[in-house]
């Protein structure tokens, strides 16, 4: 127990040495935040939060200042929640204005670009789910339009990626996990849901269960480690290749590199989005008049990008 104390507060200095060292190089809107709001919201983690952690990290011999960095005004609202929220933001100004220009009659390259997003989106769906799942591609493309936004925002000067952070990459996870969840109950029942992680042999269900069980529950960890670990690496690449000969490394070759960053920006988005639908197929269920249904949804493909778009 002293040895596993003793390691768990070794990786706690650790990270708060790192954290600290990065709180030097956040974006400068970062410290514009922390400085009108970081005094309220440090008020409020002394309050509230602070305690909690003392409670639960002085049971491994550990501290919150050891775990998370000194608690200060300057850095109480962390960079990547700055990041996501701004990305948050650009988001909904995107959607928004692609809405604006839409035209049926004389469509825009960007427009035309839209759609084919859209249209992979949707006909994902159909193939993995069924012509059912149509109605859960709001929550899908939300999902496929915040990420790739925080994904890029590390191309763009005074910005960081969110999804750089494992904080903001478990959240999503998270939120998935909890969405696909919630549909299996809704659909099925709190029984019928865990029915189906004992599989359809009844003699080894006893077997089955557990391991479905645990395998369902690290699907979060597993969602934000891997969205993670790439949008991080792909950061630390670039770092490290920007201070190999400065100043020529510093922009001539993350400007060669910017078509690998594009790329590992779009095949995540991609990647999430893609486990998320097959954890929806998992747990929805076509009703059992829909097979007849199915060619109607076919020749209804066409009218379904209207309501969409507009």
């Amino acid at each position: 127990m002293f040895w596993l104390q003793e390691k768990i507060a070794e990786a706690a200095t650790e990270h708060a040495d790192k954290a600290q060292e990065h709180a030097e190089h956040v974006p400068i809107i970062v410290k514009y935040v922390n400085q009108y709001f970081g005094p309220w919201a440090y008020d409020f983690e002394m309050k509230y939060t602070h305690p909690i952690w003392v409670k639960i990290l002085g049971k491994f011999g550990s501290t919150p200042e050891a775990a998370f960095g000194p608690y200060t005004p300057e850095n109480a609202i962390p960079w990547y929640t700055v990041m996501f929220v701004i990305a948050c933001i650009l988001s909904l100004a995107i959607i928004l204005l692609f809405r604006r220009k839409l035209s049926a009659d004389d469509p825009s390259h960007g427009q035309q670009t839209l759609e084919v997003g859209v249209l992979a989106i949707r006909d994902m769906l159909g193939d993995i789910i069924g012509p059912h799942g149509l109605k859960y591609f709001p929550m899908v493309m939300t999902f496929a339009v915040l990420i790739l936004v925080s994904n890029l925002m590390g191309l763009f000067p005074l910005f960081m990626s969110p999804t750089a952070a494992t904080s903001v990459t478990f959240a999503l996870g998270l939120s998935s996990f909890l969405y696909y969840n919630s549909v299996g109950i809704r659909e099925n029942g709190l029984f019928g849901h865990l029915k189906h992680f004992a599989g359809p042999i009844w003699w080894i269900a006893p077997l089955i269960f557990p391991i479905e069980l645990v395998s369902n529950f690290i699907r979060p960890f597993s969602l934000g480690i891997r969205l993670f670990g790439n949008l991080f690496a792909d950061e630390k690449v670039l770092d490290t290749i920007a201070h190999l000969a400065p100043p020529w490394s510093s922009f001539v070759v993350p400007v060669l590199l910017m078509p690998l960053s594009l790329f590992v920006a779009f095949i995540q988005t991609f990647v999430f989005v893609l486990l998320s639908q097959l954890y929806l197929s998992e747990v929805s269920h076509a009703p059992h008049d829909s097979h007849a249904e199915h060619h109607e949804h076919d020749d209804q493909s066409e009218e379904f990008m209207v309501p969409i778009l507009t």
